[in-house]
């Protein structure tokens, strides 16, 4: 199958850059032939660039062209799109459904329908974007604080809502849990256009049922930002006598830093063989976010190395753990329940290693490269079928 694969980067690499580069590689390691077009917001420097990048959010013309052009030389059998956001806009869904070429696209996060892409404002969950729309959100500034880009953001969700691009333009949409669907559908999006399809990792360990482990310490593994619930598990390990061993980068950097002491250890970004050796190793891991997570890595990660998750009872969160078979749950928010859970989980070793057998087996029986690649190319088939009815 010809396959192009559209994705604008972010200058900070996180998860969706990483659930990229191994579609990618299973794609072609089956045999496809993929074509990569990405855009870098690198390019975005000066003031004007900022200006001009703003203005074009909401349908960029220059994308559309440059879409098309792409098509016509490649001519894929579908085309596969992951982020469009700054750079690209909405318009090369346009491109490709002027063409008649079948799009899919993967829903990383909410922006489509808000311009927090967190469906989240203040630290706290907010819903108004899907429930009624995205305008509170100019007037509070929630994008890097600006009202332009506030402005820019509201104006494509709301033009693209008006016009119908959700509804005609793409043939499949990839949701990657069942929460992040039932979301996008209260939105409005059509319903019989999706598919959930979980992130995958290869698999570290070549088919073992179970793991040994070092253990004596717990981990965190993410973006260090506010909805990641930082605060929450600083606070909570205030309160134990844990190791806490902490990866990262982000604009919490410098807290997390400064109240990185005694019990708490600060280890910084790594390199993944590196962080893979940590989750193998950790008792548990930690997932204390306060937003709607879409399907985060580390808990793919966790799952292949045979490591439970404590997580917050929340959204796509509570639907890939299974409380007391793969991890336990903990209040969102609230660092006393999660002080208790993280005394429970290093008062009982024996069913803690029981639960990383389970997440181990989980792994194995949904999150291989195997198993997403026939879920992968049998979503391209129906977007292919649909356009050639």
């Amino acid at each position: 199958m010809k396959i192009l694969v559209i994705h604008n980067k972010y200058q900070i690499v996180g998860g969706e850059d990483t659930v990229l580069k191994n579609e990618v590689e299973l794609l072609i390691s089956n045999g496809n032939e993929v074509t990569l077009h990405t855009a870098n917001n690198e390019s975005i420097v000066s003031f004007f660039d900022k200006f001009i990048t703003l203005l074009s959010v909401p349908f960029s013309f220059s994308s559309y062209n440059v879409m098309k052009k792409l098509l016509l030389t490649i001519m894929p059998d579908v085309v596969h799109v992951h982020n469009y956001f700054p750079l690209l806009s909405p318009s090369i869904f346009y491109a490709c459904n002027k063409l008649k070429i079948p799009v899919v696209h993967t829903l990383h996060n909410y922006r489509a329908v808000c311009p927090t892409a967190l469906l989240m404002h203040d630290g706290k969950l907010n819903e108004t974007s899907i429930k009624h729309s995205s305008w509170w959100t100019v007037s509070k500034r929630v994008y890097r604080d600006s009202f332009i880009g506030s402005l820019s953001l509201a104006c494509m969700v709301e033009l693209h809502k008006k016009i119908g691009t959700w509804q005609t333009k793409i043939d499949r949409f990839i949701a990657l849990t069942e929460f992040s669907r039932q979301k996008y559908i209260e939105a409005g999006w059509p319903a019989d256009k999706f598919v959930v399809k979980p992130n995958f990792i290869e698999d570290p360990f070549n088919g073992v049922s179970s793991l040994d482990k070092k253990g004596g310490y717990a981990l965190f593994v993410g973006r260090l930002s506010e909805e990641k619930g930082i605060d929450i598990l600083f606070d909570a390990f205030k309160k134990v006598d844990f190791t806490l061993k902490v990866i990262g980068d982000g604009p919490l950097n410098d807290f997390v830093e400064e109240n990185a002491n005694g019990n708490v250890e600060f280890l910084g970004r790594k390199e993944k063989k590196d962080v893979l050796e940590l989750v193998q190793n950790a008792s548990f891991i930690i997932m204390p976010s306060t937003w709607y997570e879409g399907f985060p890595m580390v808990l793919v990660e966790a799952f292949a190395c045979g490591t439970p998750a404590l997580v917050s009872k929340l959204g796509s969160m509570e639907e890939i753990i299974v409380d007391g078979t793969t991890g336990l749950y903990f209040e969102a928010g609230n660092s006393s329940d999660l002080t208790t859970k993280i005394q429970l989980m290093i008062d009982n070793p024996v069913t803690v290693y029981g639960m990383g057998v389970n997440a181990r087996a989980e792994y194995l029986a949904k999150y291989t490269p195997e198993k997403n690649y026939e879920m992968l190319i049998n979503t391209y088939q129906q977007a292919i079928d649909d356009v050639n009815k």
